[in-house]
């Protein structure tokens, strides 16, 4: 049976030999340059329960958040979703040698666990992880958190390319292998539902698990460029998980 790095590796072959044109110029695989961080993410955190430490398979009925894909002073960085320098760093104790992908663009350069910009979205969420549930460990017995896909994309200039720009032939393959990492990870963890972090990524959940009996709950995304999520985003995702019938009260008292 397949764990969670087996499926991240598989995931990577999937989409590694895919081409882009039109105005990408740059493509990341963080799944790759950053396997090392990315890896002690999925060893340390994807099989564990509360307290106990890590586990040969991974514990069920967690909730699996999702989001679109790397951010280039996040997971481009860290090869950890929404992977911000100091959370990665200091409250997931994640590290791990980050390499050079094959073509570096010159206005996004590699420097992982050295990098000095910061990544809003991934302060924003992994800050309410941490505020809400104090330590990794209690957080991951409840809830994981996967980019749906695993590539970053860049113009010429270096700004960000989001996946459903890019054109329907290169979205099609794309999002298959992407749909098919999402339903990997949920055959393996057995979600009790799914987050998804945003518009992009509630469609594809729908697309995904289309044939199964999940519920989809959509939050905020937390990103910068949304003068919404700028208004309180942890307030508001909260109170969109409890509308979607997440029992967010009950979760946390029962890790008291």
């Amino acid at each position: 049976m397949r764990d969670l790095l087996t499926i991240s590796q598989e995931l990577s072959r999937k989409v590694h030999d895919m081409e882009f044109g039109g105005a990408v110029h740059t493509v990341y695989n963080p799944l790759e340059y950053a396997f090392g961080p990315h890896a002690n993410y999925l060893r340390r955190y994807g099989h564990m329960t509360a307290g106990d430490g890590p586990l040969k398979t991974p514990p069920k009925g967690r909730w699996l958040m999702i989001g679109m894909n790397p951010g280039p002073f996040g997971m481009a960085q860290t090869g950890v979703p929404f992977g911000e320098i100091g959370l990665v760093r200091d409250w997931m104790r994640i590290e791990g040698e980050v390499h050079q992908p094959p073509l570096v663009h010159p206005n996004r350069p590699i420097t992982g666990f050295e990098t000095t910009r910061s990544e809003v979205s991934g302060q924003r969420l992994w800050g309410w992880a941490r505020d809400r549930f104090e330590t990794p460990e209690r957080f991951f017995s409840k809830f994981w958190v996967h980019n749906t896909i695993p590539l970053v994309f860049m113009s010429e200039t270096g700004s960000n390319i989001t996946p459903d720009k890019l054109s329907k032939a290169e979205r099609e393959p794309l999002f298959e292998a992407a749909d098919w990492g999402l339903r990997a990870t949920a055959d393996l963890i057995e979600p009790a539902g799914v987050i998804a972090i945003g518009a992009f990524a509630e469609r594809r959940a729908k697309a995904a698990f289309k044939k199964h009996k999940l519920p989809i709950v959509r939050i905020l995304h937390p990103s910068p460029a949304s003068p919404k999520a700028n208004r309180g985003w942890a307030e508001q995702a909260e109170a969109e998980m409890r509308a979607g019938g997440l029992l967010l009260d009950e979760i946390l008292t029962d890790l008291c």
